[in-house]
């Protein structure tokens, strides 16, 4: 009896800590936080600056929030937008997600790697896997 019991309960932990899956992802998701825009907030740099300054770091984090879109689709593929050399542009990659839940982003020789931290069929949060450390979470919508 305790032996089924001991069974049951370890089939409920495996099933919840089940890896993400692929079609998980599968839609459009939104930026709506980054943990390192709040660590610019508090930056000696951020709280010294003018007003008027201020006002055009947070144009430039709103702009980054409003444009940073990630497009999962079927297969393994994924379209989002970039900034290069400060100009938003459309990329294409393809995304593969480990037993680990870490998906690696490849666009040509670019690798980018995060850990899928949290996911739900409207949020998802990342924590990117850097040579950076501190950069912090991705919090992101589904929006379609």
């Amino acid at each position: 009896m305790k032996l089924s019991i001991i069974a049951t309960l370890l089939l409920a932990f495996f099933l919840q800590t089940a890896q993400v899956k692929f079609e998980q992802l599968i839609g459009t998701w939104q930026l709506v936080h980054f943990d390192a825009m709040d660590e610019l907030r508090k930056s000696s740099q951020y709280q010294n600056a003018s007003p008027a300054m201020r006002a055009g770091l947070e144009y430039k984090i709103n702009n980054r929030l409003e444009n940073t879109v990630y497009e999962f689709v079927l297969g393994d593929s994924l379209k989002y937008t970039d900034y290069v050399q400060q100009e938003v542009v459309q990329k294409k990659a393809k995304v593969e997600i480990s037993m680990e839940d870490v998906m690696t982003i490849k666009a040509g020789k670019e690798v980018r790697k995060a850990k899928i931290v949290e996911i739900s069929s409207d949020r998802m949060v990342l924590e990117p896997i850097s040579s950076k450390p501190g950069s912090g979470r991705l919090v992101f919508e589904k929006i379609k």
